[in-house]
């Protein structure tokens, strides 16, 4: 059954801002519909200028690019709450590639239909330019730490990330969150070697910092956790949903 935006789940997290009637009648409109894949499904092709746009509803994904030798690098994750394609909905076609890591529900948008969003809805379309902003500033951040924080800073600091992350959209309990990824994932997100990824998860587990197995990932101190990664577990900033 498609989920209508006035009853949407992500609504009720609050690490997104209210939306006012007025935009959950347009966003009524806006969606098209909604499509669920498996895990290892290529939602956007690198080169594509796909129709549609996608906001995550439920489960995970990763974006990245393959290399001239055919190696992939991951740029980030997709958590519920994102929102996929924009780069095709306004440069043409997709700079890298969105796949499933999990069972995936997206809410599906026509891309000819964003226009009318800057056109009738402004407040929507300056959701959608901040959320591309956040978008940059994450790069930014993420380029800071692949080039001055160590292998173990490194990995401290995407595991916070991703447990803050996925805490806010409500996933954690008992200080636990689901975490789809493979251990190689995070090894190309970071800049590291599996090998070296691998061993830095053993000493945040031996350390009682941080523990990632069977697909769970619970954080054990956080505070000691994000000293180790030179960082502050500050909140996140509330976000808009589209």
């Amino acid at each position: 059954m498609v989920v209508k935006c006035s009853n949407c789940p992500l609504r009720k997290c609050t690490y997104f801002v209210d939306m006012t009637e007025a935009e959950v009648q347009f966003m009524l409109q806006f969606k098209a519909g909604e499509l669920a894949v498996g895990p290892g499904t290529q939602i956007l092709m690198e080169g594509s200028n796909s129709p549609q746009l996608y906001t995550v509803l439920e489960g995970m994904g990763t974006r990245y690019k393959t290399l001239e030798d055919g190696q992939r690098q991951v740029i980030n994750f997709l958590f519920p709450g994102d929102f996929i394609g924009l780069q095709a909905g306004v440069m043409g076609e997709m700079k890298h590639s969105v796949e499933s890591s999990t069972k995936m529900v997206l809410c599906v948008f026509n891309r000819a239909d964003v226009w009318n969003m800057f056109k009738s809805h402004p407040d929507r379309a300056f959701d959608l330019t901040w959320i591309a902003a956040v978008e940059e500033h994450f790069l930014g951040e993420t380029l800071i730490t692949v080039g001055q924080r160590d292998a173990g800073q490194r990995v401290a600091w995407a595991l916070l990330r991703i447990h803050h992350r996925l805490r806010a959209v409500g996933l954690e309990k008992d200080g636990a969150v689901p975490l789809a990824f493979r251990q190689q994932d995070l090894a190309d997100a970071l800049g590291l070697s599996l090998v070296h990824t691998n061993k830095t998860l053993a000493r945040l587990r031996d350390g009682k910092l941080a523990s990632w197995a069977n697909g769970t990932l619970t954080i054990l101190d956080r505070k000691a956790l994000a000293d180790y990664a030179g960082t502050a577990p500050e909140p996140l900033e509330r976000r808009p949903l589209i």
